[in-house]
């Protein structure tokens, strides 16, 4: 038997073992080494030749990876290391690093206990490093750090052992800063990356050898050991004496949590169903015995088996034969087979436990975020909260008319393993609409549908998804009328605070109002200081909107309320200016007359009443449009800085800092995603292809005064609307 399948009887044994199993990440900004680092790990543990680790770039699989040199899939690997002479199985998901492709790296947090943030020696903490230690804590999962291409500080900028250290300093201070700022409040104190207690790791992944504190202690290596053999060139020699895989994964298995530890603080946290069900004490205790509870992070094509579903197990077992309900539905699906990755391999196993990443077979109505179990009672997980949402949209149509309801499916299936990306259908013009993180998102989407699915495609330019939201409160309630006018509803907009609109985002306040009424009711009285009277009167939530009751006594409108919601939801969808979505609005119905006869307050009667209303309302509080905004990083040497600089003011960019280091200088700008298309082309060329830039998404601001009315005219006009927003007038007829 090869090492190889010797690991993976040896992982099927220590599965059932729930202090011997570590799930952890690999994240960092983009070019950071991530796929090399991974790679060697493979190669240490025995699932990959040793010789070509980095080069097969086993993690990077798919033809576009590939051809593109950059990760854009997460992707899963099962490793068996020994430690202390005790084997672990190690799960490890290796993470894109390009903005557009932040939702895998969100969802694969969500999947591990324990994550290693990447860092380049060379340039230090990058926006997207910013972003994936933001993620990780979210989804409170414990970082360790290892700063890799150490060779490139000895070799190319020529410093001494002190200067590296000094460097070392300066990017651990950095890290720490961005763990203190984002770490829940349980873990201040207790979390944080230290060189003394080895969670601080460095070295170089394309040479293969790696260092840390205990490995030093352990091995006898010191500073300046490591320094001279780099400087030597012999770094051989160095990666015998020092191999990676050895150095990182005896951290992994010393710093990071297993699932007995971390599923115990993480289900509170990412669950708010009751603790004390039994399905939440088996998730919390990692049961094997347990209620089946299969978060699903990822859905994989393969053209054999179908789709494959990649997620955690956090209690229970699978095997094949299982039966299990998709939380919230009724619908059930049984699992076919069930195994482990390693990289695009699957291998099947009889069965998987409680605490560990499985790939499932025969789950074809789940979607990535999905809870799988065999409690149908039971509710799902909290979503899964991305840091930024789709900011850019194209249209997409089939080439040949023959291909036009496999457009439907394709599109269907592609946005199963996606949830970054969302589909809609223009109502005006029946073209499907595909809104992702970013250009390259939509681009690399577009070359699956054509590979994978053998289908041609066409496909607009991107174009900028804008929101809606209002500038003041309306001065008094608007009155929205029926059809039939025998009823008539009166509602107010005004803006939602930020703290609020943040909150929402980012999952904090509930967003099922009817479900969460009291720990709503709690949150917003006690953590945002609203009245207790108001939080009570929250009736529906969709996305950062809001819509409050502030009724008292009205006859019947307790049975007409789901109606008043759905109209609510309808205006959300698209405001009034120009038909995008609404962002940060508080609604409320402050007066209702209604019909005594339920006959005359039908769907068909209260839902446009109510839309006018809160379209009305919007209007008179003044609506505008919100644009997403980047933040873009540019390090270029000096003598074509003017270049540079040229090019964020040619885009409406704000340069926030500029911050020189030797013969180079790093620009920061905060730019609009709309003026970014093509940035990559341009800043090339501009610096003569000497420039390294990177971008990290900010959210939305008000767009200039001077552009609403261009703008929204441009957006009405492509949706087939008529060129100038409704005034309040025509809500009231």
């Amino acid at each position: 038997m090869g090492r190889k399948e010797d690991n993976i009887k040896k992982a099927t044994e220590i599965m059932d073992n729930l202090d011997g199993i570590r799930n952890i990440a690999i994240a960092a900004h983009i070019d950071h080494g991530k796929t090399t680092f991974s790679d060697n790990l493979l190669a240490g543990a025995g699932m990959m030749s040793e010789e070509l680790a980095g080069d097969q770039r086993a993690l990077d699989f798919d033809e576009e990876e590939q051809a593109r040199g950059i990760t854009i899939n997460s992707a899963s690997a099962s490793m068996v290391h020994t430690f202390d002479g005790n084997d672990y199985l190690i799960n490890l998901i290796d993470t894109p690093g390009h903005v557009d492709f932040g939702g895998d790296v969100t969802r694969a947090m969500r999947a591990v206990d324990g994550c290693i943030i990447l860092v380049c020696a060379v340039e230090g903490p990058m926006p997207q490093t910013e972003t994936v230690v933001r993620q990780a804590l979210r989804e409170k999962v414990q970082p360790t750090l290892f700063i890799n291409k150490v060779d490139r500080l000895i070799n190319e900028l020529k410093v001494t052992p002190q200067q590296m250290q000094e460097r070392f300093v300066k990017h651990i201070n950095k890290v720490n800063q961005l763990i203190n700022a984002n770490l829940p409040k349980e873990f201040k104190g207790k979390w944080g990356v230290r060189i003394e207690d080895g969670t601080v790791m460095f070295g170089s992944a394309y040479h293969n050898w790696g260092m840390s504190v205990p490995y030093m202690q352990k091995s006898g290596m010191n500073f300046n050991r490591i320094f001279e053999l780099c400087n030597a060139g012999d770094e051989k020699t160095l990666a015998k004496e020092a191999p990676i895989a050895e150095v990182v994964l005896d951290t992994v298995v010393r710093s990071l949590p297993s699932p007995a530890k971390a599923q115990d603080y993480r289900i509170r946290h990412i669950w708010h169903g009751d603790h004390d069900s039994q399905a939440g004490v088996d998730m919390r205790e990692a049961k094997a015995k347990g209620v089946t509870t299969f978060m699903v992070t990822k859905i994989m094509m393969d053209p054999h088996a179908g789709e494959i579903a990649v997620g955690r197990l956090f209690s229970g077992s699978l095997t094949r034969g299982n039966e299990l309900f998709i939380a919230g539905t009724k619908t059930k699906n049984r699992v076919q087979q069930v195994g482990v990755m390693i990289g695009s391999d699957r291998i099947a196993v009889d069965k998987i436990t409680a605490g560990n990443i499985a790939a499932v077979t025969g789950l074809k109505d789940a979607m990535a975020g999905m809870t799988l179990t065999s409690d149908p009672e039971m509710e799902p997980f909290e979503r899964i909260v991305h840091v930024s949402d789709p900011v850019v949209t194209v249209a997409v149509e089939a080439k040949h008319m023959r291909d036009l309801p496999k457009l439907v499916d394709t599109l269907r299936s592609v946005a199963k393993g996606d949830p970054s990306l969302v589909l809609s259908i223009n109502q005006e013009t029946g073209e499907n609409l595909m809104s992702g993180m970013g250009e390259l998102h939509l681009e690399i989407i577009q070359h699956r549908i054509e590979r994978d699915y053998n289908l041609e495609i066409i496909a607009s330019n991107p174009i900028v998804v804008y929101r809606e939201t209002v500038q003041g409160a309306s001065p008094q309630p608007f009155e929205g009328k029926s059809p039939n006018r025998h009823n008539r509803f009166y509602i107010t907009a005004e803006p939602l605070d930020e703290a609020i609109i943040k909150g929402l985002h980012d999952n904090e306040i509930p967003s099922d109002a009817k479900k969460n009424a009291k720990e709503l009711e709690q949150t917003l009285s006690h953590e945002y200081g609203w009245e207790k009277d108001m939080a009570k009167k929250v009736k529906a939530i969709d996305g950062t909107c809001m819509l409050v009751d502030g009724t008292k006594g009205i006859q019947y409108l307790h049975e007409t309320f789901e109606l008043i919601i759905e109209g609510f939801k309808e205006v959300v969808k698209a405001g009034p200016k120009a038909g995008e979505p609404m962002q940060g609005v508080l609604f409320k119905l402050t007066d209702a007359k209604l019909h005594e006869d339920a006959v005359h307050r039908g769907p068909a009667q209260v839902i446009p009443a109510v839309r006018n209303a809160c379209y009305g309302a919007v209007t008179v509080a003044k609506p505008l449009l919100i644009e997403p905004m980047q933040k873009a990083v540019v390090t270029t040497p000096d003598e074509v800085m003017g270049n540079a600089t040229r090019e964020f003011q040619s885009r409406r960019g704000l340069i926030q800092d500029m911050e020189q280091e030797g013969d180079s200088t790093t620009i920061t700008a905060k730019c609009p995603v709309a003026e970014m298309f093509g940035f990559a082309g341009a800043i090339r060329s501009a610096t003569g292809g000497r420039a390294i830039w990177s971008t990290e998404n900010l959210g939305f601001e008000i767009l200039d005064m001077g552009l609403q009315d261009k703008v929204t005219k441009e957006i009405r006009e492509r949706k087939g609307l008529k060129p100038e927003p409704y005034d309040a007038s025509y809500y009231a007829e």
